[in-house]
Parts: C-alpha cells; sequence; structure tokens
C-alpha cells in the first residue's frame, strides 16, 4: 500500500507542478497582452482623433460649398449672369449637381456619426472632394462663358427678365407691379432658362406676403 502511494505520488507531483508551470507561464504571457488592448484603445483613439478632424474639415468644406451656391440660388442676377450654374443641358452642370446630391445624401448630421465607420467616412469625404470639384469647374465655366451660349435674341431677353425680377423683388414697388413684373420675367426665360426652385420660392413669398399685407 506505501508502495503504492510513493509510486501515485511519483506520477501526481511532477504533474502538478508541470500545471502550476503552465499556469504561471499563461499568467506571464497574459500581463503584457492585457496592457496591449490599452495601447491599442490610444491609438484608435488617436486615430478616432484624427478622422474627427478630418470629418469637421470636410464637413466645412461643404458647408461652405452650399453657400456659395445658395448665392446663385438666392441672387437671380448673379443667376442670370452666369446661366450655365443651372443649364442641366450641360454635362459640367449635371456632374456638379449630382454630387452635389451625393455628398448631400452621404453627409453625417455630425463628425461623430462616422467615427466608428471607417468605409461611410471615406465614401463621404470622397463625396464632398468631387462636389466642391465639381462646383469649381462648373463655376469658372460658366462664369468663362457668361450669356455667349445664347443668340442675341436670347441675351436680349434674358436682360429683359433681368430687370422684370428687379421689379418684382423691390419692396417699393406695389404687389400688383410686382406679381406682373414676375409673370413677365417667367414668359421671357421660357425656354432658356429654369429658375432653381428656391430662387422662385424667395421672389413669391416676397410677392405673396406683400399681398397678405
Amino acid at each position: 500500500m506505501l508502495i503504492r502511494l510513493v509510486e501515485l505520488l511519483i506520477v501526481v507531483v511532477p504533474l502538478v507542478g508541470i500545471v502550476v508551470a503552465a499556469i504561471r507561464g499563461f499568467s506571464g504571457g497574459k500581463r503584457p497582452v492585457e496592457t496591449t488592448p490599452g495601447r491599442d484603445r490610444d491609438g484608435v483613439g488617436g486615430n478616432q482623433a484624427v478622422r474627427w478632424r478630418s470629418l469637421t474639415r470636410v464637413l466645412r468644406e461643404h458647408d461652405r460649398t452650399d453657400t456659395r451656391w445658395l448665392e446663385y440660388e438666392l441672387d437671380f442676377a448673379r443667376l442670370l449672369d452666369f446661366p450655365l450654374m443651372t443649364d442641366m443641358r450641360d454635362p459640367l452642370t449635371i456632374d456638379f449637381h449630382k454630387a452635389k446630391l451625393r455628398a448631400d445624401f452621404l453627409r453625417p448630421a455630425k463628425a461623430e456619426d462616422l467615427l466608428d465607420d471607417r468605409d461611410a467616412a471615406a465614401r463621404y469625404m470622397s463625396a464632398v472632394e468631387d462636389y466642391v470639384t465639381a462646383f469649381n469647374i462648373a463655376e469658372a465655366e460658366a462664369k468663362r462663358r457668361c450669356r455667349n451660349d445664347f443668340s442675341q435674341d436670347g441675351q436680349q431677353r434674358i436682360a429683359r427678365a433681368q430687370s422684370l425680377l428687379r421689379t418684382a423683388s423691390d419692396s417699393a414697388a406695389t404687389p400688383q407691379e410686382r406679381q406682373r413684373a414676375y409673370d413677365r420675367a417667367r414668359r421671357e426665360l421660357d425656354g432658356l432658362i429654369v429658375l432653381p426652385s428656391a430662387t422662385q420660392t424667395s421672389i413669391e413669398r416676397g410677392i405673396s406676403g406683400e399681398l397678405g399685407g
């Protein structure tokens, strides 16, 4: 019996030592691993900070380009000086408006919304870059060409429409004068230029406000 116990101890003790050593080795190997995620988190945090700054910058650029476009939408005189900006028959104009729609569609409510989605962030930043580029190209071409794409008669009609729209937007004119001027301006532009809905709405609200008053 004693001999069997000794034999059992001879077998068990080394096994226990191996198990303990293994546990210690595992624990010792685990300690560096525990610190690694901390460093990774710092790295991710650093990457997120960089991404946040990039997204914030791109959002501001998006806003600036929207403001530049709004200057055309809400200023009919400027728009009629450079009608290419709304001429949807021109490929440059089509490219600009398509790029704007895509950038607007992908835009997050705030930069933080895309911090954990690298692909979505990359798509949005690329879309804004395309939007800004397309706008710059379309605007440069619009300023180069002005109204030169139109016949002499077309240019005269645009000039008359521009003058009539000034009357339609003139708060010193009577509501009836403003409405008549607006209707005549639209007839002058028919078949030449389509005013953006924001431009029409701005003028119409001014007139309806006068009529309502």
